[in-house]
């Protein structure tokens, strides 16, 4: 291969706009695989803690023992702080009504009060799992028009080039082309992993909104069996 065509040589030759492209296509590039990193490690961390938490739960330990665990054992993890706010309204509830001589929650208010309290938790939750995601669709949806503006660029320039020269041969048109579809190859290359992580992290997402709704709900089924049986 002519060493003039080779990738490194061509971007050092690239016009400043190009090279700005490339800069920026490659700012965009390392901050995605960094996000892909911590999602993933954040994603893998939620599933293994929220099984854990399952088995405990539904494997009949007492509520209270259930919740005293959560600071030391699951310490900001999704499921549990979906429990500890449900069941510290269903606590504060029962508080407020013995204090006031009722001796039980009413059902309908108590009900909706811990339902609200559940619903604020998982809205919580998924906004912090969610964060940065949207970061990902906008680099898998820019990043082949910031290249493609950067090919357009340095095809100008080509063709200023063999203006300049008075020559179409290959030897003189080659250089600015090859240059020019760099910034294509460069956003291509940021765009495709981001896209692929972002569908794949969505899809991640999707299942444990679904894990952490159901147990929202059979978790309020089963404060509404403790408060009729009071």
């Amino acid at each position: 291969m002519n060493n003039h065509l080779s990738v490194v040589p061509l971007i050092l030759g690239a016009s400043p706009v190009v090279k700005g492209v490339l800069a920026l296509l490659l700012l965009l590039s390392i901050t995605s695989w960094g996000i892909m990193f911590n999602k993933w490690r954040r994603y893998r961390k939620v599933r293994r803690e929220a099984e854990a938490f399952s088995t405990t739960f539904w494997g009949g330990s007492d509520l209270d023992t259930v919740l005293a665990s959560i600071p030391q054992q699951y310490p900001n993890s999704p499921l549990p702080n979906i429990f500890q706010a449900g069941y510290r309204e269903y606590m504060r509830h029962r508080r407020d009504d013995t204090s006031t001589g009722r001796g039980k929650i009413v059902a309908g208010t108590g009900l909706d009060g811990i339902r609200r309290a559940l619903d604020a938790a998982f809205s919580r939750e998924m906004e912090g799992l969610s964060r940065h995601l949207a970061f990902l669709a906008t680099v898998g949806s820019t990043s082949p028009f910031i290249g493609l503006f950067g090919t357009v660029w340095g095809i100008v320039g080509a063709f200023q080039g063999i203006a300049m020269s008075k020559s179409t041969s290959l030897v003189v048109v080659a250089p600015g082309i090859a240059e020019a579809l760099i910034a294509t190859a460069f956003g291509l290359v940021a765009a495709i992993p981001a896209v692929v992580a972002y569908n794949k992290f969505t899809s991640d997402l999707k299942r444990m909104a679904s894990n952490m709704q159901q147990f929202s709900s059979e978790f309020l089924n089963i404060i509404a069996r403790h408060i009729k049986e009071q």
